[in-house]
This record gives structure tokens, C-alpha cells and sequence, in this order.
């Protein structure tokens, strides 16, 4: 059996707790939020690499799902009838792309972890919902009103991770 590093436990645990703290620096906007957890969920992708990035955000939402109150609001198994819960999902496939590719093609780490956000994440309220939106306002309002901040996470992240990445070796 294969040894776990250390650092690797602690670093995913560190940023399952991270993306926890993004989730309350937020700013309710209807069903959603604008909240930083797709800022930690790159941020633990970039760093830790695909699998112990998703590992970290498969770790934040089971300890959510368990009853912590770790998400936007609150957590427990009820929080699988939320409207949002898809974007929940989609932080672990985020995580795994935003890690997956190389440092020369960076900017396909961010295409592909912010689709595989959405892609999980927008079919989930519009069913949940019971179409009360039709397929273009959720589209709307589940994903074009959040890009412009997307991209200002995708930018932050970026520069952090190159001064981060020097001193986690």
C-alpha cells in the first residue's frame, strides 16, 4: 500500500476548508449567490493538481452533506432540494480540470473547470425547479450574470497560485 504525504492531506483539508469560508463571503442574488468558492475551488486545483484538488472539494461537499454548515446556506442531505446543489457538484470536476493541464496552457484549465462547473451545475435548478424557468433564463440567471465575477476569480487565481506554487514547492 501506497503512502499518503502528509502535506497532501493537510493541504486538501485546508483547501475543503477554504472553499467552506468562500461560500459565507457572498452576496445573495435570488436562487444563488456570487460567493468565492469557485475562486478556492481553482485555487485547489491549480495547486494541489487534479486529484487532490477534486478530493478537496469532494471533502467539502460530503462534510456539508453530513450536517456542517459549510454552505452558502447551511448544509444536511435537505440541501440536495436546493436549486443550487448542481454547482456544489460541479466544484469537484472544476477542481480537477483547473489542476489538469499544464502551466503553458493554463487558459484551458480555466475554460474547462468553468464549463464543467456549469455543465453540472445549470441542469440541476432547471429541473429542480419544476421549469419554472424556461432553458434560456436559467441559462441567464444561473450562469451569464456570474461570468464577468468568474473571470475576475480567474484572474485572482492566476496570481496568486504562480506566488503560491513557489513556496508550496
Amino acid at each position: 500500500m501506497k503512502k499518503i504525504p502528509v502535506k497532501n492531506l493537510l493541504l486538501t483539508a485546508l483547501f475543503a476548508a477554504l472553499t467552506a469560508m468562500g461560500a459565507f463571503l457572498r452576496i445573495p442574488v435570488g436562487h444563488s449567490s456570487f460567493s468565492l468558492q469557485f475562486f478556492f475551488t481553482l485555487m485547489a486545483g491549480l495547486l494541489l493538481g487534479p486529484y487532490w484538488g477534486a478530493a478537496s472539494q469532494l471533502v467539502y461537499v460530503l462534510l456539508g452533506l453530513l450536517g456542517l454548515p459549510i454552505f452558502t446556506e447551511g448544509g444536511g442531505l435537505m440541501y440536495i432540494a436546493k436549486p443550487t446543489f448542481g454547482f456544489l457538484l460541479g466544484l469537484i470536476p472544476a477542481a480537477f480540470f483547473a489542476g489538469l493541464f499544464p502551466k503553458k496552457r493554463r487558459w484551458l484549465s480555466y475554460l474547462s473547470s468553468l464549463f464543467a462547473l456549469y455543465a453540472v451545475g445549470l441542469p440541476y435548478p432547471y429541473f429542480s425547479l419544476g421549469g419554472a424557468f424556461t432553458p434560456w433564463q436559467t441559462v441567464l440567471y444561473g450562469c451569464l450574470i456570474f461570468l464577468p465575477f468568474d473571470g475576475v476569480k480567474i484572474f485572482c487565481a492566476e496570481l496568486l497560485s504562480r506566488r503560491m506554487a513557489k513556496r508550496l514547492g
